[in-house]
């Protein structure tokens, strides 16, 4: 009589016994976990009790385990594969808009020329908008009223003059939104325009450098003008 290999002799021993060594050799692939699997298996099977057989419903359950286990690796690899290539695709769409202008989330004007762009996004129609533009000091400039507008992003145009009517020197400035709807305020996104200088690709993903901002990420992008 040919005496068992394991003291259990059981199929889940022998899968336990193999998820220790794998434990040890943490670089080892699916495909050689299986591989050391079946052998072990077959191993087990040549010189199993014949008087103690090993239980055919445990073997079965371990070895659709282990083909479980192998399959989600392989998934794995294959969504890696899928997101690095779209990773790559992002930088070469981003990489497009270098030299034009966007709107991204911000609050800064730059005007130039006498002409100054900006964005806002609205969540909901409202019956009043106002955008309040103020220079570096904190001083306030212009206060610009844009009336009723609908739900969306809405461009607009500033003509570089004071409340006064007077033109201002090109620069930086900064803005700000208020908005309401039946006297009650609404939260909006005050967005700023700027031109896209260059595309980096980190492990966050692809980010934009949009005039004086730096690591705006593409997703942050509301507009391509």
């Amino acid at each position: 009589m040919i005496s068992s290999t394991q003291d259990t002799g059981s199929a889940a021993a022998l899968f336990a016994s193999m998820n220790a060594n794998s434990g040890s050799a943490k670089t080892a692939s699916a495909g050689d976990t299986q591989d050391r699997f079946l052998k072990l298996l077959v191993t087990q099977m040549k010189n199993q009790d014949p008087l103690n057989p090993m239980d055919n419903a445990q073997v079965t359950s371990q070895m659709a385990q282990l083909s479980t286990v192998t399959g989600i690796d392989k998934l794995n690899a294959t969504l890696q594969a899928l997101s690095d290539s779209m990773v790559s695709n992002q930088s070469l769409q981003a990489a497009s808009m270098i030299g034009h202008g966007v709107l991204v989330p911000g609050k800064g004007l730059d005007l130039n020329s006498g002409t100054a762009f900006g964005g806002v996004d609205l969540p909901q129609s409202v019956d009043k908008v106002e955008i309040a533009i103020y220079d570096q000091a904190g001083a306030l400039v212009r206060n610009v009223k844009l009336g009723a507008q609908p739900v969306g992003l809405m461009n607009w145009q500033w003509d570089g003059r004071d409340d006064a009517g007077a033109s201002v020197a090109d620069g930086s400035y900064t803005f700000t939104v208020s908005a309401t709807q039946a006297g009650k305020a609404v939260d909006t996104t005050a967005l700023q325009f700027g031109m896209v200088n260059s595309v980096t690709q980190d492990k966050q993903g692809v980010a934009l450098s949009v005039g004086h901002l730096n690591g705006v990420a593409l997703s942050q992008v509301r507009q391509i003008v």
